[in-house]
């Protein structure tokens, strides 16, 4: 029973010894925010309520009456980037590095803030030479990063291969797709200036950095193509299948024409139903269709499509169907099915856009290089409706 009473009695204290601790705390914020100036609050508020433009220029006025405010030149100099005022963010981050008495820490901060202004304004060249300075620097993983985006930008691929391997080296992850895609723009400028060896010497690069490479092995096929090899060429773009069959869509017209120049043209459209069966696709199905009216006659391509359609079905191929339909439509119902296949044909070519999986940006053509959000193999080499069918 006694110990029951000193536990009640004990109660009352250690709430006095809570309260007591909280007031100091409270005593030490309060004393805290006075020191603080008064337009950080008036910032900070108009940040909260979305409204910018306000924020800055409260926090100019903070900058001109406290220059020892390091932290908000930061802040002001990244709201300005983000902006798009690169002009004011650059004088900022200018102002910070002129100052003698700034520590190795915000120096080193205030010289990759203002290399990240350069490249945003544009200004290349000096965001390259910022970049370099920090290579050897805590930044320096953030530092080569910038580099290869700049040298992808410039569109020196020899400089951006470099800088993806020390990237590698440097512990920031495998850059082999990256690499190989690099070795690939080389190579087809080498293919526009007709320089053969050149360009399988780097498809060769590029295959022996990722051995998974669609790309270098379609470029391989073309190099062989361009010197006069068509058998080979051939051969060479049978290979997508082993990769990834989605992908031999891509190289479905140039299969149909090889095999036309070396006189198996029946050979070729055998091989590509073939594929039709094992990846539906709506642009392979167009070079398929084009071939059987061509090889098999009107009524064996109609029934192909027709066959597709019941399996895939998409407005796409409904408009591929409205034209084998109209191919062997009677004179009297042509017009009315002619204004049909136009209306849905309008709407189809709405659909037919390669999707960036990462960010999201469409386009008419399939991109290896997303314009979007500069990433690299990031489009599926289906059409959005297509895929929005299949998932």
């Amino acid at each position: 029973m006694e110990f029951e009473i000193w536990w009640l009695l004990g109660i009352p204290l250690f709430f006095t010894l809570g309260w007591m601790a909280a007031r100091i705390d409270i005593r030490q914020l309060l004393a805290e925010s006075r020191s603080l100036p008064r337009g950080y609050f008036k910032g900070l508020n108009f940040l909260l309520n979305e409204q910018p433009d306000k924020a800055i220029d409260a926090f100019i006025d903070i900058v001109r009456l406290d220059p020892e405010a390091v932290e908000l030149h930061f802040a002001l100099g990244n709201l300005f980037r983000r902006r798009g005022e690169t002009e004011r963010a650059i004088r900022v981050h200018q102002n910070l590095l002129s100052r003698p008495d700034l520590p190795a820490d915000q120096k080193t901060q205030a010289m990759f803030e203002l290399g990240q202004d350069y490249l945003k304004a544009g200004l290349l060249d000096r965001a390259e030479e910022t970049f370099h300075q920090l290579i050897s620097d805590p930044h320096e993983a953030q530092a080569r990063r910038a580099l290869l985006e700049i040298y992808q930008r410039e569109k020196e691929w020899a400089r951006a291969i470099d800088a993806a391997y020390a990237l590698q080296e440097a512990g920031a992850g495998g850059r082999q797709k990256e690499i190989a895609q690099f070795y690939c723009e080389i190579a087809q400028d080498e293919l526009v200036r007709s320089n053969t060896e050149q360009a399988l010497t780097m498809l060769d690069k590029a295959l022996a950095t990722d051995r998974h490479s669609v790309r270098a092995v379609i470029l391989t096929g073309d190099v062989y193509q361009s010197a006069g090899d068509t058998e080979k060429a051939v051969t060479t773009w049978r290979r997508v299948e082993q990769q990834s069959v989605p992908h031999v869509a891509l190289v479905a017209q140039r299969l149909m024409d090889g095999y036309r120049k070396l006189e198996r043209p029946q050979e070729g459209l055998n091989l590509l139903k073939t594929y039709l069966e094992e990846a539906p696709s709506i642009d392979l199905l167009e070079v398929v269709f084009k071939a059987m009216v061509e090889l098999d006659g009107v009524d064996a391509a109609n029934q192909l499509v027709s066959d597709e359609l019941r399996r895939t079905p998409t407005l796409l191929g409904l408009d591929k169907l409205l034209d084998a339909r109209l191919m062997t439509a009677p004179p009297e119902v042509r017009p009315e099915l002619g204004m049909v296949k136009n209306l849905v044909h309008g709407y189809a070519q709405k659909l037919a856009r390669y999707q960036c999986s990462h960010c999201g940006f469409k386009a008419r053509q399939f991109y290896w290089h997303c314009p979007g959000c500069s990433r690299w193999e990031t489009y599926p080499p289906r059409r959005t409706e297509e895929l929005n069918v299949m998932n």
